[in-house]
Order: C-alpha cells, then structure tokens, then sequence
C-alpha cells in the first residue's frame, strides 16, 4: 500500500517507488496540464455561443476608446450657455450686453480665463469701433497712441494670462496654453494700435511660443493654429520696422501663405475666436494684398451669421465699392446707418464712416 506522502507524489508527478523527486518530470507535466487549460479556454473562446460576448467586449472598448480621444480634440472645447451668449452678443454688434454675462463668469469661475477674455473681447470691438477711419479708400483703425479705454483692457489681457498661467502650474493642458497665447495676443493689438511696435514684437513671440505648446499637446486646436497663423502673416508682411525687430530681437520668421492658410482654418474650426479670425483674414487680404473678391468672400459668411453688425456691414460694403459694385455697397452702408449701438462713441463712428462712403456714390 501508498503511503500518504507516496499517493500526494502522484498527483505532482513523482515516483512514489523511489527516494528522489523528478523535478523535470513533475515541470513537465505541470506544463502540459497548463495547456490543456489554455486549450479549453480558446476553444470556449472560439465557440459560436461565446462570439456575441467578444463582439460586445469589442465595441464597448472601441466605443471607450474614442470619447476618450475626442475628449482632447478642438472642437471639444465647451462653453457655457452664457459664454456662447456673450460672444453672440459681440459678434451682434452689441458688445456692451456681454460685459455683465462676462463679469458673471468671472464671479462664478475667478480662477479660470474665459470669463475675463470674454469682457476684454468685448471692449476691443468698442474700442477698434471708435478709432476706426477711411484711408485710401479703406475702412480700419488707423489711429495712432493711447487712450483711456486701453489700461481696464490690458490689465483683463493680463488677467486671462495670469490666470491661465495659474491652471498650467496645477496641470499642463493645450486648452491652457491657448488661453495664454490668446492674452497676449489681446495685448498685441492694442500695443500696435499705440505703435509701440517692441511690445508687440514681445507678445506676439510669447503668443507664438504658447500656441505652438498647445498644438504639441493638441494638434487639432484650431484656434490655436489660427494663432499661429496672425503672426506667420503679419511677420511676413508688416513694415519694414517689424523686419529690424527681428534681426535686433530675435523673432523667429513667419510665412504669408502658410499664415493664410492657418487663419481659414481657425475661421472654419475655430470655437474661441473663430469670428475675429474671419474678419481680419478678410481685412488683410484686402489691406495688405488688394485682393478684394478673395477678402469679399472670406468676410461673406459673418454678415450670413451676424447681418446686424454695422462693423461687418461697412467691411462687406467697402469690399463692394472696390470691386465696383456700388448698388450692393450703398445697400450695405445705408443698413449700417439704419443699426442701433449701445456704445455712444462707436455709434457717431460708425454714422460718419457710412455717410463717408455714401457720399460719393450718391
């Protein structure tokens, strides 16, 4: 008879009929019993009753797969109701309604950008409205210096800046670094419109540098591809002071064409600044290229969304009048005439620009 130890032997594949354990025997069959598991598993795998199971498994990883990739994805960025309000009420025409909706941002969401770019966006379609004049036959802010109206908006573009500084210290995003890239492009303008052209020089390489960041973290960020793309056209294409800068300062180079190409992207895809990115590539390849049908076309779709804006009207109707129509362009500053605006310095602008422009064509 077996002996206790002798019949455990069996079952770890020793000889009970001898006093030396065959430890290759016993990994041997180990092994082959882990096949045999292996094999079972495969063959239930395989089954026809176990197919809609996997099939399942499949798609719910698929599925979980790509909301966690679109998470990340430009067009995911989300704005609230009140901010989409805002921003419709700026790009209305009416940017004075979306100042308390952006101060309301501000209150609920201090540590986050939106709420103070919201409110400076809003006061820079005030303040480019009241210096806006005709040269060359041309509407645009052709004014020169400071102004009262330029500390309350440098001082929100250094909060959205701050602020979103703020958030990449706690954790790096690309939503972040566009924030940021974008207050120093709010800066940018109205340094330029003050020709303090070294400053603007500083805050367009410092936007470049965070919108390039965010496309390294974010390739689809369209409004940061439209970043980029303002400062590859205007390095390409502004004055011969701007090319100085550069040698003296260091800025890295720019390309007009690629420019183009990345602000009609952001125009198309954008979420933040979809509509000043329009309006400007519209402006440009009228101001600095001549190419009127071209900017006609570009600047189009704003009037399709925005058909009270008297800034827009004027823009649509000055493209009208260079390109010789001048039935559609009179239609178009006498809708500007007809507009009601909140702010009073921007409405005896915009009344003076359309009378200058209707003037010879009646």
């Amino acid at each position: 008879m077996l002996t206790k130890t002798a019949r455990m032997g069996y079952h770890i594949g020793v000889n009970p009929r001898t006093d030396n354990l065959d430890r290759g025997t016993a990994e041997t069959e180990g092994r082959r019993f882990q096949l045999r598991r292996e094999s079972k598993r495969m063959n239930w795998a395989l089954a026809p009753e176990a197919t809609p199971l996997l099939l399942r498994i499949l798609l719910i990883s698929a599925f979980i797969a790509l909301v966690s990739a679109s998470t990340t994805r430009a067009g995911e960025i989300t704005l609230s109701p009140e901010a989409r309000q805002a921003m419709a009420d700026i790009y209305a025409g009416n940017p004075d309604a979306a100042i308390p909706i952006a101060r309301s941002i501000q209150e609920s969401e201090s540590d986050h950008p939106l709420g103070y770019l919201l409110e400076a966006e809003a006061d820079w379609w005030n303040i480019y409205c009241a210096a806006c004049q005709i040269k060359w036959g041309m509407v645009d802010d052709f004014s020169h210096g400071k102004r009262p109206t330029h500390e309350a908006y440098l001082k929100l573009s250094d909060k959205v800046i701050a602020t979103a500084k703020a958030q990449l210290a706690e954790s790096e995003t690309a939503e972040m670094h566009l924030y940021a890239g974008l207050g120093y492009a709010l800066k940018a303008r109205v340094y330029d419109e003050r020709d303090e052209h070294r400053n603007v020089a500083r805050a367009g390489v410092a936007a470049r540098t965070e919108f390039l960041r965010a496309l390294q973290l974010d390739p689809d960020l369209a409004d940061a591809t439209a970043g980029l793309g303002f400062y590859n056209y205007y390095v390409d294409t502004l004055s011969p002071i701007v090319k100085i800068l550069r040698f003296f300062m260091g800025i890295p180079g720019g390309n007009k064409e690629t420019g183009i190409r990345q602000m009609k992207e952001g125009a198309q895809n954008g979420v933040l600044f979809a509509v000043d990115t329009r309006y400007y590539l519209a402006k440009n390849l009228r101001t600095f290229d001549l190419k009127y049908a071209d900017a006609l076309e570009i600047a189009q779709p704003l009037l399709a969304k925005y058909p009270h804006n008297p800034i827009f009207l004027l823009l649509v109707g000055n493209l009208n009048a260079e390109l010789g129509r001048k039935d559609q362009a009179a239609g178009y500053f006498r809708d500007a005439l007809a507009r009601s605006v909140a702010d009073e310095n921007c409405a005896t602008r915009i009344k003076d620009l359309a009378n200058a422009f209707l003037d010879p064509l009646n």
